[in-house]
């Protein structure tokens, strides 16, 4: 009898009440005092000004502020910005694929596997982004359903993804610094602290010229996640991040890809 109430106790013990699990989820995960605090106070000001603060967890706020060196002020203003973003691009919440059919068409962008890590592995092919023949604006909400796909896809408590962008083949007519300028914007100011690592593979020279273009509108922060890779070390470097089940087959993995929209 006594071994049965022990054993009751220990269940009740474990099982956590709706109160504690929206706390588990809201907030606990941020275990720095000085980053617990900032995160209250600058949910306390944005919900002043923006009731829909609520709706985000704390994780989301943090990465404001670490995009934001930590400053309430700037990160605020930010996050704010986001939130009216939001409520003009994703009213329903998501980017129906009806209306950027052109651009999944041409399976721009794949996404398969983990990393060690545990974040979800992307590929976008440079090559198969050709701005004469898609629409600006299309080109811009299938930037923003990518990034939402990817973030639906990290595992519970995973922040961040890893990137291949494949520059095999990408020429002049592949070029469109309006429409990079603009996904990065979307990445930096909405998407932030979202990027884990982007490895640039099989970059042909001509390529230079555009990243001239694009370098000094990437903050700092992007800037230190961003590796050129050899080819000649493209396997090996890619393995230090992925194991070779889960590395692209068509980098020496295993992992077949799978465009973005069957991800």
């Amino acid at each position: 009898m006594e071994k049965k109430e022990n054993k009751q106790h220990v269940v009740e013990s474990v099982v956590a009440t709706p109160e504690e699990e929206a706390k588990q989820e809201n907030g606990t995960l941020i275990e720095d005092e000085i980053e617990r605090s900032k995160v209250g106070i600058m949910r306390a000001l944005c919900d002043r000004q923006d009731p829909s603060t609520k709706e985000v967890d704390d994780l989301m706020i943090r990465r404001f502020l670490r995009a934001r060196d930590m400053d309430i002020e700037k990160a605020s203003t930010l996050f704010l910005k986001y939130l009216a973003w939001k409520k003009s691009v994703l009213p329903k919440g998501c980017i129906p694929e009806s209306e950027i059919a052109n651009e999944l068409s041409h399976e721009k962008v794949c996404m398969q596997g983990h990393d060690k890590m545990g974040r979800p592995i992307v590929v976008a092919f440079g090559n198969r982004h050709n701005p004469s023949k898609g629409n600006p604006d299309e080109f811009k909400r299938f930037v923003v359903y990518t990034l939402e796909k990817i973030c639906a896809r990290m595992p519970r408590g995973e922040e961040k993804f890893i990137a291949i962008g494949d520059l095999q083949g990408w020429g002049y007519s592949n070029c469109d610094i309006r429409g990079y300028l603009a996904a990065l914007s979307t990445l930096q100011d909405c998407y932030p602290e979202r990027l884990g690592k982007l490895y640039i593979v099989h970059s042909p020279y001509i390529f230079m010229t555009a990243w001239k273009v694009i370098y000094p509108f990437i903050d700092t922060n992007t800037k230190q996640k961003i590796v050129f890779v050899e080819n000649k070390k493209l396997t090996p470097t890619l393995l230090e991040d992925m194991d070779e089940t889960q590395l692209p087959d068509i980098y020496g993995g295993k992992m077949p890809l799978t465009p973005i929209q069957d991800s």
